[in-house]
């Protein structure tokens, strides 16, 4: 089963560059603006999501751009109000979040695997637009990608990550089932669209079945809509190294040093 055509590495990796370079200026606009930036990623397992945050998030300053990728609740999390524990991961002045996967559990794979009741999902589908309203209101900008992948293309890549010791973890019974359950996911997929996809906080899909393409797409987009600038920085310059004053380093033998592995290879 061959996969889709891909973008030339040549061209993908000199327009990432770029896009992550201009990355690095929204990240200081951010933080100089005290801006509050939320990234919802979203989309069937195998998809790409997570590959395209790493893109994101590669050259980033970890204390401005964080990522949420939120366990299973806990007993005492079930009995809270269900976007509870999703606010505290919110974004603070000068952040950026970007939630691999999110509030939208709900409408996913709790609706599908039976995780929720029908009356938790109907009031999820009722509270959800008017919960992102109230953060797009209160000033966060919010954006959501749906990673849309093929049904051929989810299973190669699933196939790929079985043969991959480097990359089994991703797999678990869970994403191997959302194959036999493809048309429910679609159907619920559909249905949380028609109800959270509103003005004032849109779903925008991207083509996955290209990995490439898809970060290409998804940076370009989400740096198209955030009217950043470039922020002017204080000029940096390396200080004049003083002259010694007669520090001596300790003898190596009363220190604890780690072996030297990479001196076994050369041999």
């Amino acid at each position: 089963m061959g996969g889709p055509r891909r973008l030339p590495r040549r061209i993908y990796e000199r327009e990432l560059r770029r896009l992550q370079e201009q990355l690095m200026v929204l990240q200081e606009w951010v933080r100089a603006e005290g801006a509050r930036v939320a990234v919802v990623f979203e989309g069937r397992d195998a998809a790409g999501k997570g590959s395209t945050i790493k893109r994101v998030t590669e050259y980033l300053n970890p204390r401005v751009a964080r990522i949420a990728a939120l366990p299973a609740p806990s007993d005492r999390e079930r009995t809270q109000w269900y976007f509870q524990r999703y606010v505290e991961h919110l974004p603070a002045a000068g952040e950026i979040v970007l939630f691999d996967r999110s509030w939208y559990n709900r409408a996913g794979v709790e609706r599908v695997m039976g995780f929720c009741t029908g009356q938790e999902y109907r009031r999820f589908l009722h509270q959800c637009p008017i919960f992102e309203r109230l953060l797009v209101e209160d000033g966060v900008l919010l954006r959501k990608y749906w990673f849309s992948v093929s049904d051929a293309e989810q299973e190669r890549r699933f196939r790929s990550r079985l043969d991959d010791p480097m990359r089994r973890w991703k797999l678990s019974a869970m994403d191997l089932e959302s194959i036999s359950r493809w048309e429910d996911y679609s159907r619920a997929k559909d249905e949380m669209f028609v109800h959270t996809d509103i003005p004032e906080a849109p779903w925008y899909v991207v083509e996955s079945d290209d990995k490439r393409s898809a970060r290409i797409n998804m940076i370009s987009h989400l740096l198209s809509t955030i009217p950043y600038r470039e922020v002017e920085r204080p000029p940096l310059r390396l200080p004049q190294r003083p002259p010694s004053k007669g520090y001596e380093r300790p003898p190596r033998d009363v220190q604890n040093y780690v072996p030297d592995h990479a001196a076994t290879l050369q041999k």
